[in-house]
């Protein structure tokens, strides 16, 4: 869904092994209104299935057409992380936000360099999912500066590749001095409205500088952004 689509409902998918999550989830979820704002109308979250694991997302996406998927990372068969690589290699996928137990680890970002666009603790109060939905859905960061700091702290952590770092870099190149300046403060876990005022911006300028950068960098999200820049200056 585009970020300027704003449908009646937003169609949501529950992947995960524990019918204890999926029935908590869909019992906070199913019929909430989210209310209107500047941007968008009101709008229902529709659980439009819940599944146990992730060789059976693809059927479930083709029959419910979600525009989130929240997604399990531990699951029996296939586990988040290939059934987010799978999905989100399809044409115009739903946006995937990662189900996790644990706090910003190595899985998660594993997920997020598949192309999950955010990740959510289970335990989050049912506010903050409702929010990670509707900012998924609307296409905006489902994580916090702090978190998205902490995420790169963990890659920064790693030894990785050479060959990862010499790829980033050449990418990040490839760019112009202000669409750097912007990759570089999305990396820094900046939103868009802390980057508009650094960079002497309009918020609107922001988006459409992000968006750019994700068509000429090949990448999903802009956490992935985050992360390819770390890559570079590991």
């Amino acid at each position: 869904m585009s970020p300027t689509d704003h449908p009646a409902e937003i169609r949501v998918l529950l992947v995960d092994d524990d019918p204890l999550v999926r029935a908590g989830l869909k019992v906070m979820l199913d019929g909430h209104t989210i209310d209107a704002t500047e941007s968008a109308p009101p709008r229902r979250i529709r659980i439009v299935a819940d599944v146990g694991d992730g060789d059976e997302v693809p059927d479930a996406v083709r029959a419910g057409r979600p525009h989130v998927v929240l997604m399990d990372l531990r699951m029996r068969r296939v586990n988040g992380v290939v059934a987010t690589q799978r999905l989100t290699a399809e044409p115009d996928p739903p946006t995937v936000v990662v189900l996790t137990t644990f706090d910003a680890d190595e899985h998660v970002v594993r997920a997020l360099r598949a192309g999950a666009s955010g990740f959510l603790l289970k335990d989050a109060a049912p506010e903050g999912i409702v929010e990670a939905v509707r900012a998924a859905a609307d296409g905006d960061a489902v994580l916090s500066p702090a978190i998205t700091r902490r995420l790169i702290g963990i890659v920064k952590g790693g030894s990785g590749p050479v060959d990862r770092r010499r790829s980033a870099r050449t990418r990040l190149d490839r760019l112009a001095e202000r669409e750097r300046d912007v990759a570089d403060a999305v990396a820094r876990g900046g939103s868009n409205a802390d980057i508009a005022e650094e960079l002497h911006m309009s918020v609107a300028t922001v988006k459409s500088y992000v968006s750019k950068l994700l068509r000429e960098l090949g990448l999903d999200n802009r956490v992935q952004i985050a992360l390819l820049v770390r890559d570079a200056t590991d």
